[in-house]
């Protein structure tokens, strides 16, 4: 069986096309692996397909419309992301750990009218999902019932370049969870940056996803091998003794971890340490700033010439790399922009900073995500003009290097996720017995940042750290939850009654 090119492809790519062209390079190549089952690219591009058309014909979805999908790393996820946006069909991706309240507003918020589940989460998502999602498809049988009785021709939807293909969630600085709008367009480039940049993703390399896809970053990961023509092994869920083994057994050539990843590593048993890792090209890190300590045993233990330290955000993707020969000359750098991305440091009144100075970041690139959804007063303000405003506090130096100071935005990162500390605030006052608090990060070894939480209670109540812990259980992610709980008197506040976060952070430290 030939695979037939989309209509339209000479003139706009989408995610899939990729892949497609791989399908008829090499359609007997394993493509995508994940536990004990894989996919040739004739057979991940024919389920591609198949995607689409039970997309408008099996389930009426529309040009244009949402679906969700709630689940850990698999190997249907590629097939459901890249087949739903290939008909034109949006992705919203939500967390498996997200908390019920959150499940109900992002599938609300994206207007998702599918909502594509793991069967461990079925009962949740049927308590969850609001009148919008006309239907709950289970992986496993149900879904592979749907699949198999859909056509699997190449699907004329008309859809571009410019569509939208997947909306991730951030939180907002409000705590409000914002839907990140990724066109085809801007990702594809990202690829093709990332290939340029890194130099592993050819058709005969092999890479090792690990992180969560439903971040943008994760589904990038195991997107861009494939993209090219290469081999992707995706990790159900992170263990580094797993992950680690997975490198030696596949050669694999690239692989992306995040500084808990690498914690893990070197605190854990010596023998996640002994596989053999010489065949890795590029050894990736993003999400949260590395340690330099942490970079010299990266280099120390995987050599001097694989470790690439990435910045970005959902919004911008991709926007600069330190490549390994400046890990040690470069001190608490985040490297140079990507291919096609330019950066600047502007002052309070909007201007230019000369070199060295910090401000505020803004980035302009044709990666940059095309606005948040349904939040077009969000959108506005996080732009001017083709510069994305990151809100993150940044110096350039006279090389053009960039170095990330602080967060404007109060972010804490921890394990790799992102937590805005207004939401969890906004939960512990909701308890009848808390009169005011705060949450900041405190740097950690393991976590990058761990959660903490400072507490007044209301007079002549008795609270303890447990119990508070518990009632953010039931209404957040785990990684949400506070690692500690602290009850003071009164929080630092300046004269306009703003509390002072650094005051907290110094405390913690």
């Amino acid at each position: 069986m030939q695979t037939s090119i989309r209509n339209g492809a000479s003139k706009s790519i989408l995610i899939a096309d990729g892949i497609r062209a791989s399908s008829l390079r090499t359609p007997h190549k394993t493509a995508i692996t994940e536990s004990s089952r894989s996919l040739t690219y004739r057979q991940l591009i024919t389920r591609i397909d198949r995607v689409s058309n039970l997309a408008q014909a099996g389930l009426g979805l529309r040009h244009g419309d949402r679906a969700a999908l709630m689940m850990r790393n698999r190997l249907e996820y590629m097939e459901l992301v890249c087949g739903l946006s290939s008909a034109g069909v949006a992705v919203a991706t939500i967390g498996p750990a997200s908390a019920l309240p959150e499940v109900r507003f992002l599938c609300e918020d994206s207007g998702a009218r599918v909502l594509f589940v793991d069967v461990d989460l079925k009962d949740m998502a049927m308590a969850a999902i609001p009148a919008c999602v006309e239907r709950v498809i289970v992986m496993g049988d149900d879904y592979e019932a749907l699949l198999q009785s859909a056509a699997s021709t190449v699907l004329d939807a008309n859809v571009s370049e410019d569509d939208i293909f997947s909306i991730p969630y951030t939180s907002g600085a409000t705590g409000r969870p914002k839907g990140v709008m990724l066109s085809h367009r801007g990702r594809v480039l990202a690829c093709y940056a990332m290939a340029s940049e890194h130099g592993a993703y050819g058709p005969d390399d092999r890479a090792v996803a690990t992180t969560p896809m439903f971040h943008g970053a994760g589904f990038l990961m195991a997107l861009v091998p494939i993209f090219f023509g290469g081999s992707v092994e995706i990790m159900p869920k992170f263990d580094i003794e797993r992950l680690m083994s997975t490198i030696e057994r596949t050669r694999a050539t690239s692989t992306y971890m995040v500084p808990t990843h690498f914690a893990a590593l070197f605190a854990g048993d010596a023998k996640a340490r002994s596989h053999d890792t010489s065949s890795l090209k590029a050894l990736i890190s993003g999400t949260a700033p590395l340690a330099q300590s942490m970079k010299s045993q990266i280099i120390d233990h995987f050599g001097d010439g694989v470790l690439f330290e990435r910045y970005g955000t959902t919004e911008t993707n991709i926007v600069t790399a330190l490549r390994p020969a400046d890990q040690l000359r470069k001190i608490a750098c985040v490297g140079q922009c990507l291919p096609g991305t330019y950066i600047q440091i502007w002052n309070d009144d909007g201007a230019q900073a000369s070199p060295d100075t910090v401000g505020e970041l803004a980035v302009a690139s044709p990666y940059c995500f095309a606005g948040y959804h349904n939040l077009p007063e969000a959108t506005e303000k996080a732009k001017r003009g083709d510069w994305f405003i990151t809100g993150d506090l940044a110096k350039i130096d006279d090389e053009g290097y960039l170095y990330i100071v602080d967060r404007k935005n109060d972010m804490i990162i921890t394990g790799g996720e992102n937590v805005y500390p207004r939401e969890v605030e906004e939960l512990f006052l909701s308890h009848s017995s808390v009169a005011e608090c705060a949450v900041v990060g405190k740097p950690d070894a393991y976590w990058g940042e761990a959660i903490q939480a400072y507490v007044v209670t209301k007079p002549s109540v008795h609270l303890n750290a447990q119990d508070l812990m518990g009632f953010c259980r039931a209404s957040l992610a785990p990684y949400k939850v506070p690692k500690a709980v602290h009850f003071v008197d009164a929080l630092p506040r300046n004269s306009m009654g703003k509390i002072l976060r650094r005051k907290l952070r110094d405390a913690s430290s």
